[in-house]
């Protein structure tokens, strides 16, 4: 079995474009479309096996849309296990506006799972021998999908004694930590949800993060501040680094590139201020890119020594 394992619950193929300006009512001419797999768990597997981690990547996916997106994994060389379903996996559409340089997401709800498609995803995890160190289970719940959904892929992980990440948002991140995992990545807005107040001061934000340490709801929270940087926070430690200033051509999958890349670091029994710092270094790789090109390693290595690192105030 693979070292890490990523579920993605509701993958998608990712399409992007360009235009000079989005204008209603009137036909826009686009460049021609980038096409990547994309999901929170494929972006993760793919940002590690390109870090040369030992990873396989686990989605439902089905009809051409599914088949092109196994197709596109394989050609990165990305081990993966697609689980056929009856539905049509989903697709993304991002385009960037380029006279304001605005980029613009469309994200579809994706095919329904029946609820034999769903549990044969869990069964499926449940059955891996010897079991991975990591599951990596990121992106949103497809519909039918019970809000559960994450938590019961947290409780599957831990049966086997895998360290669970969870990154998603709204009501399905809120029952994964009820459930208990290793570690979070909420952004600020979603720890403010969690929270149900407004975390207005970094001494706030470490506080929001603290509680769900102390009640056994996560053991690091990788708090994700967009523009400011991020936070990485234990029991025992607050750190923080600033975003660098870099071009951006893309968000997409930002995110999971700094996912990655911690976990990837972590793993390597790096500390947690060389992990943030490496983690930071690979969402800025990837804003670089375009459409869901995510980071490539050299990049990330590059910008690793402009990220500083200090205790959180």
């Amino acid at each position: 079995m693979p070292h890490f394992v990523t579920f993605t619950p509701n993958p998608a193929l990712d399409l992007s474009t360009s235009v000079d300006q989005l204008v209603d009512a009137h036909k826009m001419r686009c460049e021609a479309p980038q096409t990547h797999p994309g999901g929170g768990g494929i972006n993760v597997a793919r940002v590690l096996h390109r870090l040369g981690a030992d990873v396989q990547a686990i989605f439902p996916a089905g009809g051409p849309t599914g088949d092109r997106l196994h197709r596109l994994l394989r050609n990165e060389g990305v081990p993966d296990l697609m689980l056929a379903i009856a539905g049509e996996t989903r697709e993304s559409f991002n385009v960037h506006e380029r006279q304001s340089g605005h980029e613009y997401r469309f994200v579809l709800p994706g095919p329904t799972l029946s609820q034999t498609e769903w549990e044969a995803g869990l069964a499926c995890l449940q059955q891996l021998s010897p079991a991975p160190a990591w599951v990596i289970s990121s992106g949103s719940l497809p519909p039918a999908v019970p809000t559960d959904g994450h938590a019961r892929i947290a409780r599957v992980a831990r049966g086997i004694g895998a360290r669970t990440v969870v990154d998603s948002s709204g009501p399905a991140l809120a029952a994964a930590l009820q459930a208990g995992v290793w570690l979070v990545k909420p952004s600020l807005r979603e720890l403010s949800e969690l929270s149900g107040m407004a975390l207005d001061s970094p001494a706030m934000q470490q506080a929001a993060a603290r509680r769900l340490i102390e009640g056994g709801q996560a053991q690091v929270v990788a708090l994700s501040l967009g523009g400011a940087g991020a936070m990485l926070i234990t029991a025992n430690q607050s750190l923080q680094a600033d975003a660098l200033d870099v071009p951006v051509v893309s968000s997409v999958g930002a995110g999971d590139s700094f996912l990655a890349a911690l976990v990837w670091a972590l793993d390597r029994q790096a500390d947690l201020a060389d992990a943030l710092a490496t983690a930071m270094a690979a969402g800025a790789a990837a804003v670089m890119a375009s459409g869901t090109g995510l980071c490539q390693p050299q990049d990330m290595e590059r910008l690793r020594a402009l990220v500083r690192v200090r205790p959180a105030t």
